[in-house]
């Protein structure tokens, strides 16, 4: 699943693309919106809250949308190809007369009224990238919760906004704390919770999810994507395993929304839902028995690069 500073920087290259712009067209493939026609809608901003995307538009209407596990938004200009795959995976378009946003395999589709924007996100925790970023609040939602392990609770979006499963998994690596500590068991839970949000902001700006300080292929994280390696510092070896989802209520799926993307979720082999870390460096609880595996699952973790992509010719991902 795309990590917040995913998010982030797709909604600063739309916002810079798009702002101001009116739309000569859309398309919406999702049932309730198929008819839907935004032709002549303004758009004002841009902008991500948590892993959620909103698009405003002058008229009072917000395109509220979210990735899941592999949606995107490619930008291109008109007349050139999308590149973001096939069409029947193509979720949204808008056309301006410079810019075409295609979003494809997006989970979460739907229109709703600027004003009611809270309906689709007021459920969020603080989030990590957000102007009003709170340490202190942060803390204390995360405290709400104090017997769910910590790995769990830093992907819980209901508690914590923004974070994925990199830098959970390296935050709680650098603070040397077992993912399966309990949260209320956590000696410094604000300097973890610092650090994450440190790691983040810094990937958002600069474009790479890195955490060692090499952006060379397999270096770029501690832990991460490094199951059944020799972990760096202490040369033990470094484990992976499914950590329960957060339980507690959720949003249903619907006909714009296939499910509750802000659940962490037990389901194995699902990205950004198994935790690897180095039992040696990280003291506390382990994983129940039989959830530890050596290994990463065969195309997840260990095939991760650092987030930046080459753009195709006439245009690319947000």
């Amino acid at each position: 699943m795309p990590e917040g500073d995913t998010v982030w920087r797709a909604a600063r290259r739309m916002n810079a693309a798009l702002a101001g712009e009116t739309l000569r067209g859309s398309d919406f493939r999702v049932p309730r919106l198929a008819a839907a026609d935004l032709s002549g809608q303004r758009i004002s901003t841009v902008a991500a809250r948590g892993k959620h995307l909103l698009t405003r538009f002058d008229g009072g209407l917000t395109l509220h949308t979210h990735f899941g596990m592999e949606g995107a938004w490619y930008l291109h200009r008109p007349g050139a190809p999308a590149s973001g795959g096939p069409d029947w995976q193509i979720r949204a378009i808008l056309t301006t007369s410079s810019r075409v946003a295609t979003g494809y395999r997006l989970v979460t589709v739907e229109l709703l009224a600027t004003s009611r924007e809270q309906d689709a996100v007021g459920h969020l925790g603080p989030d990590v990238l957000g102007p009003d970023w709170d340490l202190a609040a942060a803390v204390a939602r995360l405290r709400t919760r104090p017997d769910l392990p910590i790995g769990a609770a830093l992907l819980d979006q209901r508690l914590l906004a923004g974070l994925g499963n990199i830098w959970r998994t390296e935050a709680c690596f650098l603070a040397g704390v077992s993912p399966w500590t309990p949260v209320g068991d956590v000696p410094d839970l604000a300097g973890l919770v610092r650090r994450a949000q440190a790691m983040i902001e810094a990937g958002a700006h600069g474009g790479h999810q890195v955490t060692t300080g090499s952006t060379r292929p397999g270096e770029e994280h501690w832990v991460y994507g490094r199951a059944g390696r020799t972990c760096r510092r202490c040369a033990g070896r470094i484990l992976v395993a499914d950590q329960a989802r957060s339980p507690g209520p959720h949003r249903p799926a619907g006909p714009n929304r296939t499910a509750d993307p802000d659940r962490t979720t037990d389901r194995i082999g699902e990205e950004g839902r198994r935790t690897t870390w180095c039992p040696r460096c990280q003291a506390g609880p382990t994983a129940p028995a039989g959830a530890v595996t050596g290994r990463e699952p065969p195309g997840r973790g260990g095939e991760f690069r650092s987030g930046r992509r080459r753009r195709p010719a006439g245009g690319g991902r947000a």
